[in-house]
């Protein structure tokens, strides 16, 4: 579902630190930069120095996320928001409060949310969306779709058709180790399970011409035509009635979609059709890019396994990744460091803690610790290193026990409960 190719580029990386980068991409990407723009897609991020958040929820015509709506959150769920959402990690949604609605009147909804798999192993910025998905799942009880898109990686990655649906099982079961309810979850491939939506994507085709999908995701004439078709089929999931054996074939559940904010453009198209075909409009919630190792300026990527910290990494490998690729806001010297403070704003580490240290007196001790130069690069590191090894050990061990059988329960064809 997230696009693997997409990445973030400074003016010192352009076009060779992006090692599946085309030609035409890094042209692209080089005139993107020149110009200052900030082009956001779910195969690429072009961004001037950093990506420009509040910039792209007007572009994209989302809403923020504000107080209010946490507060409104915890009060319909009943249970304390994440601390994503206090942190602004979940930035903008669309129709949110629609859900709230529903819930609050006694309606279904439901969560769908994906993954397109090319690497054996996810990575943290990977972990993002599931994580939260997990909490949405507990704090609704709610039902859950999740779409592995082997199509969509077989279209747009030099992978075997196989190969694409070999990791999308073995994804799935990192997927499965974060802890979903197995009787309200239900994963598929598309390869799979494609047929039983079929009828929904031909629908959603009919309503988007080939200059509206190229419009929206910047396809040109030389792309195969599956990647001018592939869209419909990541709407599909958004309407109940694709998944007939859980809602039924003429049912209208609304849902809703937790992902990364370069996914939006698939559920732009979704919610423009949606009115036409007689179905609710998705809700959407989106979070921020994860940042690689490298800065803030950049997003973590697979294809680059120094930028990323991997979910099969042992602490030793995390140690040596933060230590050694893990950009600094400290400064050049102690001396100044101790007179000066760090800079918490491009530091790595502290972002990393930002989102990974839930325990709030805890990150204000180190904001204030690093930013006053009392804590150095090296302590903050450390400490950043304490806190991820436990997440990832425990998501290895939880991992080790999603046996193939599992993972054809979670992929089988049943009633889920809600």
């Amino acid at each position: 579902m997230e696009g693997e190719k997409s990445r973030t580029l400074t003016p010192e990386a352009v076009p060779s630190e992006t090692p599946e980068t085309t030609a035409e991409a890094a042209a692209e990407a080089v005139a993107a930069v020149a110009d200052g723009e900030q082009k956001i897609t779910p195969w690429d991020v072009f961004a001037l120095g950093g990506i420009d958040y509040d910039k792209l929820v007007r572009d994209f015509g989302a809403d923020p996320i504000d107080e209010a709506l946490i507060q409104r959150i915890e009060r319909v769920s009943g249970k304390p928001a994440h601390p994503w959402l206090k942190r602004g990690l979940f930035l903008s949604h669309r129709s949110m409060n629609e859900i709230l609605d529903a819930v609050e009147a006694g309606r279904p909804f439901y969560l769908y949310t994906g993954r397109g798999a090319s690497s054996e192993a996810l990575h943290l910025g990977h972990m993002i969306p599931f994580l939260f998905t997990k909490y949405l799942q507990d704090a609704f009880n709610v039902p859950l779709v999740i779409q592995m898109t082997d199509d969509e990686k077989f279209l747009w990655k030099n992978l075997e058709l196989e190969e694409a649906h070999r990791l999308a099982w073995e994804n799935a079961k990192d997927i499965i180790a974060v802890g979903f309810d197995p009787k309200k979850t239900f994963i598929f491939t598309d390869l799979d399970y494609v047929g039983r939506m079929y009828p929904n994507i031909v629908k959603i085709q009919k309503c988007v011409t080939a200059s509206q999908v190229k419009g929206i995701f910047g396809f040109e004439q030389s792309d195969s035509i599956g990647k001018f078709a592939y869209p419909a089929v990541q709407a599909a999931p958004s309407f109940s009635s694709s998944f007939a054996h859980i809602f039924g074939a003429k049912s209208n559940v609304q849902c809703l979609i937790p992902c990364a904010i370069d996914q939006d453009p698939f559920f732009r198209m979704t919610r423009d059709v949606a009115p036409r075909l007689g179905w609710p409009k998705p809700a959407v919630i989106h979070s921020k890019f994860f940042p690689a190792l490298q800065g803030p300026g950049t997003k973590m990527s697979a294809s680059t396994p120094v930028s990323a910290i991997f979910m099969t990494d042992s602490r030793e490998e995390l140690s040596d990744k933060v230590h050694k690729y893990a950009f600094s806001g400290g400064r050049d010297t102690l001396e100044k460091h101790r007179r000066k403070g760090g800079r918490l704003g491009v530091d790595v580490p502290f972002q990393y803690l930002s989102i990974f240290e839930f325990d709030d007196a805890k990150l204000e001790h180190t904001r204030k610790e690093f930013g006053s130069g009392r804590m150095t690069s090296r302590e903050i590191k450390d400490e950043l290193v304490n806190v991820l090894a436990p997440l990832i050990r425990n998501h290895q061990r939880a991992r080790a026990g999603v046996s193939d059988e599992v993972v054809r329960s979670f992929m089988s064809l049943r009633k889920l409960e809600f």
